[in-house]
């Protein structure tokens, strides 16, 4: 991930967790995708985050 990404990422993964801090599994996945980024990067900037990864069917997060 280059850094210029990190900052987008952060910025997108708060606006779809919400003040309650859940984001659902697909959206995790549209994210990475639309950003260009690791899905692992993702996990690992939610976890640093607090949000939580909710209805995830390949057991990702």
């Amino acid at each position: 991930m280059t850094p210029g990404n990190i900052p987008r990422l952060i910025e997108t993964l708060k606006a779809q967790a919400g003040e309650d801090k859940h984001i659902a599994c697909a959206d995790a996945f549209k994210i990475a995708h639309d950003l260009d980024v690791p899905l692992a990067d993702v996990g690992r900037t939610c976890n640093e985050l607090g949000i939580k990864v909710m209805q995830c069917q390949l057991g990702c997060f």
